[in-house]
């Protein structure tokens, strides 16, 4: 296997059902999948039962119990149990391009994370979407989106599968590589040097949070938006509040006015690594 793909969820097994079979329709497949739960009952847990008969990639299925958003917890957990040194981070609400993986691996280079993108579904067609508009590679394609009600923008652009048009277009684009939770991948090692996430992060920013480490380490961004998509199941967000958005924010204002590489706030110790 070449790559580790971690996918973070919590009680949306419709939408993880989702996922897994986009994954399973990949044009490369020797990857293995590392699920991240924080904490979802059992449904989520059949659906992954399910899934480890059918699907053609090894899963594994990192969970803990619920005690609110523990997301960067969960994530760390996933990183140590991943099996290959090559990492690509997505969500449990976003069902990838047929050649995600493929061209994850395809871009990645060493001393460099890649900030992919994503078009974000009304909610309405998130629940037009059957399995079998997945497992014959419709739902990420722009044509047939647009069919279903998605208006035309230059977003869906990130779902064309050219590869020199998508990199034009992330050579224009005026939107800086970040690190974002469901399109983005990096060396295992470099995560191990940076101590994985802060899990003192809750929701808002904590991905962004790692990719400002990452970069004050030396390890630069690279644009690949245009070039490795996927669609964005909509979602309510219950758990998110104004206390945890400044904690957040006052936690990444530390790391970039300090350049920190590391955080001392992870279930991974990076000197043991």
């Amino acid at each position: 296997m070449r790559a580790s793909v971690i996918i973070s969820t919590y009680n949306q097994p419709q939408w993880l059902q989702h996922v897994l079979d986009g994954f399973s329709v990949q044009t490369v497949q020797d990857f293995e999948v590392v699920i991240a739960d924080d904490g979802s009952d059992s449904d989520t847990r059949a659906v992954i039962d399910h899934m480890r008969d059918r699907a053609p990639y090894p899963i594994v299925h990192m969970w803990h119990e619920d005690h609110g958003f523990r997301k960067c917890a969960i994530l760390n957990k996933a990183i140590l149990a991943s099996s290959t040194d090559y990492l690509i981070f997505t969500d449990g609400d976003c069902i990838p391009a047929p050649w995600f993986v493929e061209r994850h691996l395809a871009l990645r280079e060493r001393g460099r994370f890649l900030s992919g993108g994503y078009v974000k579904l009304p909610m309405l067609v998130c629940h037009r979407i059957a399995q079998q508009h997945i497992l014959h590679r419709q739902v990420t394609r722009p044509s047939w989106l647009r069919r279903m009600g998605v208006p035309s923008s230059t977003s869906l652009w990130k779902l064309r599968q050219s590869s020199l048009i998508g990199r034009i277009f992330d050579a224009i684009t005026t939107t800086r590589p970040t690190w974002n939770g469901h399109n983005a991948s990096t060396w295992k090692d470099y995560l191990l040097q940076a101590g994985g996430f802060d899990e003192r992060m809750v929701y808002g920013g904590e991905d962004r949070e790692l990719g400002e480490r990452l970069e004050n380490a030396g390890i630069r961004g690279k644009q690949v938006r245009y070039r490795v998509g996927c669609v964005h199941l909509d979602h309510t967000r219950g758990y998110v509040t104004d206390q945890g958005l400044d904690n957040n924010n006052a936690i990444r204002a530390h790391t970039r006015q300090s350049g920190g590489t590391v955080t001392e706030h992870s279930s991974i110790h990076p000197l043991r690594n």
